[in-house]
Order: structure tokens, then sequence, then C-alpha cells
């Protein structure tokens, strides 16, 4: 008998699959409620509301799964999980057509000034004139960030007769085509939409990424939403541009900081907001409830489990050899994602050495899961990653071979996109850590941290000391440099890390130099 504790509020119907098991028995009772029964526990399923944190899973010696209903993780210590063996669950897929609908009603809601109007009809006035509203047929919507939500929203702009033109610098070309869609760089959808909306994962990337500068170049009365993370759009930045008019209207679901009380943009007649409503619908919260009560009955029925955030659960003496392997290729696939802002079409990886005697599916899995986290607009994790590469047309391989080039393992990644390839190759040494020791043709060797700068530049003397000099005149501190070229006053890279990530304006004033290529901010 599996005993689980259902420490957040959740409706029976969604335990259904758990309620209906004969080796199940359910506790509902809130963490402290269930205090003196915690060293008893098998699996908890929460909503936001718990924290599960490493102290309370030291609590819970038996623990095996935690179930999350719903999308977000931030309430759970996922490295203290996985460290301890403990399968993390969600339900990544659960609120996507409740978040597109909303993004929809926000946008039919502006353009047809409804909240207004009723808070006008509610005053006692009748201000018919004022309200004339614009019609969504033949207008031009601008999908920024083009994941499943995207997706939904564009077949449902369809068919209100907009036209859909979209931005995802990972969207392939076949993808774009199979969904009829028009994929654009920013900078050129911008200036053709009437309507923009967001729905990209908030990274380093994406943060700010609608900012004034980027709103100039927008149609004057152009509208503007976000039902996807908030600080996506610079709140200060949209503001200035409603009050100067330029944008005409925008619909928020989310803010920087929640709850947004007295916030600037809520005194704006231009503006509507609901208060983090995308996936509030009581389908979308009985569809989450649901999935995450079948994926731990799935579970404890000895089955693979879908929707996993961290490692699947594995032998004891697999995961020690798994473990240190594990990182680095996650770090590796997110290093060539950083680096490689375009459609992929095929990722291809190749393991070597005698210490990687275990079956490398795991690992593949794990790489691209981190080359697609900052990618798409939902979780990914190892057992999901293979699923989104192929729902976005990349086609993955995997081979072993004998050649460890002196090491005693070598992982090898290749990365084909639309227009360039990439190359990485790395090892890891006991006592010594994770080590990239190949990228893009390039002999080097530094170790895979935080804050990283890629840069690909022509070997002439000079190049490296202007670098240093500009990082310096603006108050960065290097810590650490890597160089490696391939032969005397040809290309040539450098790797740089950083204690504090480096600053967006900072490859602005490094891309000045002439010798340098190309650039990446890289956030490990």
């Amino acid at each position: 008998m599996y005993r689980i504790l259902v420490a957040d509020a959740i409706k029976p119907e969604g335990l259904g699959p758990l309620s209906e098991a004969s080796n199940i028995h359910l506790i509902q009772k809130t963490v402290e409620e269930a205090a003196n029964e915690l060293d008893q526990i098998d699996a908890i399923l929460v909503r936001s509301a718990t924290k599960v944190s490493e102290d309370l899973m030291n609590r819970m010696p038996q623990l095996k799964i935690i179930a999350r209903a719903g999308v977000g993780v931030d309430n759970i210590d996922i490295p203290a999980a996985t460290k301890r063996g403990i399968v993390v669950v969600n339900a990544p897929d659960g609120n996507t057509i409740s978040t597109a609908e909303h993004t929809f009603a926000m946008m039919a809601s502006l353009l047809r000034h409804i909240p207004q109007a009723y808070a006008s009809l509610k005053n006692g006035e009748w201000k018919r004139s004022s309200y004339t509203g614009t019609e969504l047929r033949g207008k031009t919507l601008g999908i920024v960030g083009f994941g499943r939500i995207g997706g939904e929203i564009a077949k449902r702009a369809k068919v209100f007769g907009m036209d859909v033109i979209v931005y995802d610098p990972f969207l392939t070309v076949d993808r774009a085509k199979k969904m009829s869609v028009t994929a654009l760089p920013l900078d050129e959808l911008l200036p053709k939409a009437d309507i923009i909306t967001v729905h990209t994962p908030l990274t380093n990337e994406t943060r700010g990424l609608i900012n004034k500068e980027k709103l100039l170049t927008c149609k004057k009365g152009v509208y503007v939403l976000n039902c996807a993370r908030g600080g996506i759009l610079d709140e200060d930045d949209l503001y200035e541009m409603l009050v100067e008019g330029h944008v005409a209207g925008a619909a928020l679901d989310v803010f920087v900081e929640e709850p947004p009380l007295g916030h600037k943009l809520l005194e704006l007649d231009s503006v509507i907001a609901t208060p983090h409503l995308g996936a509030s619908t009581k389908e979308a919260q009985l569809n989450v409830a649901v999935q995450v009560a079948q994926e731990v009955l799935t579970y404890f029925e000895g089955n693979p489990v879908s929707s996993s955030i961290n490692l699947p659960a594995i032998s004891k003496e697999v995961f020690e050899k798994v473990q240190p392997f594990h990182q680095l290729v996650q770090q590796m696939g997110s290093i060539a994602s950083q680096c490689m802002n375009e459609g992929i079409q095929e990722i291809s990886v190749t393991y070597a050495g005698e210490s990687l005697d275990f079956d490398t599916a795991i690992l593949t899995k794990s790489l691209i899961s981190g080359f697609l986290r900052s990618r798409v607009d939902a979780s990914v994790n190892e057992v999901n990653a293979l699923l989104i590469a192929k729902e976005r047309g990349i086609t993955i391989g995997e081979k072993i071979s004998t050649d460890s080039l002196g090491y005693s393992n070598l992982i090898s990644l290749k990365v084909k996109g639309d227009n360039r390839e990439l190359t990485i190759s790395g090892t890891y040494i006991e006592n010594y850590g994770s080590r990239i020791v190949s990228l893009n043709g390039f002999k080097i060797d530094f170790h895979p941290e935080s804050n990283l700068l890629y840069i690909q530049h022509t070997d002439k003397p000079g190049v490296i000391g202007n670098v240093g000099k500009i990082l310096g005149d603006h108050g960065v501190n290097i810590a650490t440099m890597q160089v490696g070229r391939k032969e005397a006053g040809g290309e040539a890279i450098m790797v740089l890390s950083f204690d504090l990530p480096l600053e967006d304006n900072m490859k602005q004033f490094l891309m000045e130099t002439e010798e340098i290529t190309f650039m990446a901010r890289i956030s490990l």
C-alpha cells in the first residue's frame, strides 16, 4: 500500500486515478497536519502553496515521487530531489488551451474596449461612440514565440480571418510550412503586425525583449499582449509608449512583480489586465490534477512516467555512473543552443570511452532537454525532450565510437541549423569535473560555468587585449579566459567567464571590434 499525501486543495475528481486504485491510500492534509506521518509518505501531490524543500524531503525518508498539479515547479527543490533519486513530475500541457483561449479573449476585449465599456455602463453612462472598436478580421497578428500555445493561438486567429506572422529563432522552415504561418525575424515582424502577443519562456535573452527601441519600430497604434511571463515586455517602456499614443493599447495577464498593486500601467485607460488567469479554468485545473495523479499511479505500477522534470528512477549503481555525465551533457546542450540562434534541423551525439559503459539513451535525453529548455514555452525534461524535438522537426542521432582521442570518456555533439553548424566535445575528469575540450573544431579547455562569453574572431595581434580593455573600461572583471586557434592568422576563438552576468550592452560594445565575427553570451 502506497501512502500519498495530497498537501494542497485538489478536487476529488482530479484524484480519480488514485482514489480508484486498490494499492493507494490518500491522505488529504497539509504538511503541518501530517507532521507525524511524514516518515511514512511515498508520494506528495502539491499545487503552488506547499514548498517542497530539502528540509521537507529530509523529513520524508520514504518519499519516491513529487507531483506538481500545474506547470511551474519553482516551489520544489529539483536538485535536492534528484540527489535523493526522487522523481518530480508536473503537467506541462494542462494549461495550453486555457492560456490560448485567455489570450484570445484578452485580444478581443482589448480591441473592442469591453472592460472599459462595461465599467462605464455600471457607472450609469451610455457612451456608445466612446467605445467604437476594431475588428480582428483582416488584421496581422504577430506571435513572438511559437511553441504549443503560440500554435493554438495561430489556429484560432486564422478562423477569425487574421493574417499570422511569427517570430521564433528556433522555428525551422519545415515546421513553419506545416503550420501554414509566415516566419520572420523579429525586426521584420514588428513593423508588419497590427497586434503583437508574446509566448516565450522568460530567459536572459527574452527579458525585456519588447522594449522602447522595438516598440518604436512598430506601427503607430499597435496593440500588445503578454499572457506568458512578466518581464518579456519592458513595463516602463510600455507605459511610456502608451502615454505617448504610439501603442494604442495593452492587455496584460502577467507582471514582473505580482500582485502589481499600485502599478502605473493599471492607471491607464488603454490597458486591460487580469490577475494571472491564463491557466485558471475549471478544465485546466482538473486536467493538471488528473494528469499528475495518473503519472503517480503509472510510476507505482512500475512504468515510465511521461512528464518527469528530473532523472527517471534508476538503480543506485547506474545512477552513480550517470550522474557526472548528466550535468556535462546538459551544459553542452545549453551551450550549443545559446550559440545557435536559428532553426535546428539535426542534433547528433557520439559517445566514446570505457567509462561510458551503460545505456547512454538517458544522457542523450538529458542533452536534448538542456538544448531545448530555453527555446520552448513548456517544461522540458529527459522524458519529453525527444517528443518535443520531434514536434519541432529536429532529427536526433546517437552513436558509439571507439575513438576517445586519449580521454577516458568523450562526448561529442554536432548541431546542424538552417544556415550553419556547430560542434562541441566534452569530457568528465574525476576530481576535476566537466571540461569542454573542443568547440567548433577549435581545441580548447574550459570548465562550463555560470556566465560565459564565446567569441569567434580573426587571429590578429591586439584582439584579445582590445576585448580585455573594453571590458575593463566598463568595469567588467574577467574571471577566466581560454583561447584556441587552428592556424596563425586564421580563425580563432576565446571563451571568457565572469563572476556576474554580462550586461546586454556589452555585446554591442565588443562587436565594434572589427576582427570579431561572432559572439554569444552563455548562461548556465
